[in-house]
């Protein structure tokens, strides 16, 4: 087996020096709303959907430690919808930054943080350079539906609009927990977004210079994007293609020998 979850180990276990060149892997998601069709844990699940699919995949020479999924994380954008959990940004910080911290501590120098939230992708940024500066390790940082990429599955509109239980999230989750998905309620959640982007040279919500924004400012259902589109078929395609990427960047991290190598 290429992976094991850090929590079934013993410590005697993680004291052994054939854990010493393991990668760590920190899943971050949210529990949020998700528009009136996807769960509030939509962002948790598929976080941890895609980092097993990506686990299944690594070469047995490859030894990832997978840590416990931080659920709950920064979401104050959807605090006005029901169901949002939120912590502060200092609480993230820490948090996080204290796990890593305790990794460095048990001789894993190797990181890999992947966040399921876009909202939170910042702070990501900041953890990874503060666990880099603090303590020395080699920290790499993803957000799992960037590795997308340009997949022809997903239409040019939706790649710019479609953030937030759109498409890709609603046909993730139809393909690895469908029976949480509200099927009679899927719609094309439009989002004010595009308005912007079609009354302004420059300005945007989102991009090099993109405006502060809360959930209802870009659609009153909380959502964006065309989840009506959404199909299981679709879900496992993007899930094969992201998996297959985070497999790979997984593997890179461990055979990664420094800046200059």
């Amino acid at each position: 087996m290429a992976w094991h979850h850090w929590e079934h180990l013993t410590t005697t276990d993680l004291a052994a020096p054939g854990f010493r060149d393991a990668v760590a892997v920190l899943p971050v998601g949210a529990v949020e709303q998700h528009g009136p069709h996807l769960p509030l844990g939509t962002d948790a699940i598929l976080v941890d959907g895609v980092l097993d699919a990506a686990l299944d995949r690594l070469p047995d020479s490859c030894l990832a430690l997978r840590l416990p999924t931080q659920r709950v994380g920064l979401s104050p954008e959807h605090a006005g919808f029901a169901g949002t959990l939120t912590l502060d940004p200092g609480t993230v910080m820490a948090q996080w930054t204290a796990i890593g911290a305790a990794v460095a501590r048990a001789g894993i120098r190797r990181l890999m943080l992947v966040n399921g939230h876009g909202g939170q992708a910042a702070m990501v940024d900041v953890v990874a350079m503060r666990l880099r500066a603090e303590h020395g390790m080699t920290v790499a940082r993803v957000t799992y539906f960037d590795l997308i990429g340009g997949d022809p599955a997903i239409d040019g509109r939706e790649r710019r609009f479609g953030w937030h239980g759109g498409q890709v999230e609603t046909a993730l989750m139809l393909a690895l927990r469908p029976e949480l998905v509200r099927r009679d309620r899927l719609d094309d959640f439009v989002s004010a977004a595009e308005s912007v982007a079609d009354r302004y040279r420059e300005l945007r919500v989102e991009g090099t210079a993109g405006l502060g924004w809360m959930a209802e400012d870009l659609n009153p259902s909380g959502a964006t994007g065309n989840a009506a589109a959404a199909t299981e078929a679709i879900g496992r395609h993007l899930l094969d293609r992201v998996a297959g990427r985070l497999a790979v960047l997984i593997g890179e991290l461990h055979a990664f020998e420094g800046f200059g190598g």
